[in-house]
């Protein structure tokens, strides 16, 4: 089987032949396919934004805003998806295909942050923690490092897509989108560790200890089973943006796309939405948003 070819050499050749922006449909060239798919994403998100919408406001943290804004995102991204699909002129429209692009690309920054927050959040519940003793608990439970280095894979990210996809495609852009994606690859690895931390202290809690502060909830029973599907689930889109990472083409089939990455997005924030797996904001300030 002949390897597809890289999308920016793609469309480099284009944009020598002519004026790509009136012959290339990009809803085409990257497999935009499945009108129904994208609606029935779009609106499984709206429910569940909805439901964070008051959780935002109750809580003011900025675990809660940012799954709050992935959600708004996922369902901005997937209603473009479906214009892309249904509009031929659209479907040719460079800034609106990177647009969607760009979303679902710093989308996953609410998501894998989320995760991150919620489990040091619950370590911070857990009255014999221990989670210090383990190698790089250090680094990894640095809130602000943490945030930083997700923030660069994020701004790598967005440059190389707009680099990488555009009339002028540069081989920088393509460099700064597998920089990113290998940033948020690290970045899950770490989280999935955590979320181990998490599983092994909790076995040796008191359950008393947990109730007290997030009731009989299911989030209070099973909590650290439930983030170890999370970590699972962020794991293996990660690892299916990393084997396609040499081809944008590629990894945006929507055979593979959707249940590979589409699919565990939508159950990580289902997840989230469980009672008892967002706790109490902590009693420091310093995550909290402004009231």
């Amino acid at each position: 089987m002949v390897p597809l070819p890289n999308v920016s050499h793609y469309l480099l050749g284009h944009s020598i032949l002519g004026d790509m922006s009136n012959s290339v449909n990009y809803a085409d060239l990257f497999g935009f396919k499945s009108i129904p798919a994208a609606v029935i994403f779009a609106i499984c998100y709206v429910p569940l934004c909805c439901w964070f919408i008051p959780k935002v406001i109750m809580r003011r943290t900025y675990v809660v805003f940012t799954v709050t804004l992935f959600c708004f995102m996922r369902v901005s991204a997937f209603i473009l998806r479906v214009i892309l699909i249904a509009s031929e002129s659209v479907g040719e429209n460079e800034s609106v295909f990177i647009t969607d692009e760009v979303l679902f690309s710093i989308g996953f920054f609410g998501l894998l942050f989320g995760a991150y927050g919620l489990v040091l959040d619950r370590l911070s519940l857990l009255t014999t923690s221990k989670a210090q003793s383990y190698p790089l608990s250090f680094l990894i439970q640095n809130r602000k490092l943490f945030h930083l280095v997700l923030t660069a894979g994020m701004i790598m990210g967005i440059i190389g897509i707009t680099n990488s996809t555009s009339s002028t495609p540069s081989s920088s852009g393509s460099t700064l989108r597998k920089a990113s994606v290998i940033v948020f690859v690290v970045l899950t690895i770490l989280q999935a560790y955590q979320t181990f931390i998490l599983v092994m202290l909790e076995r040796s809690e008191n359950p008393e200890a947990l109730t007290l502060y997030l009731g009989h909830s299911i989030g209070a029973r099973h909590g650290a089973m439930i983030f170890v599907c999370i970590s699972v689930l962020l794991l293996v889109r990660e690892v299916y943006m990393l084997a396609t990472i040499g081809s944008s083409i590629t990894q945006n089939k929507e055979y593979t796309w959707y249940p590979l990455v589409a699919l565990p997005e939508l159950v990580c924030v289902t997840l989230y939405a469980l009672p008892g797996i967002i706790p109490p904001p902590p009693g420091s300030e310093i995550y909290n948003l402004p009231r």
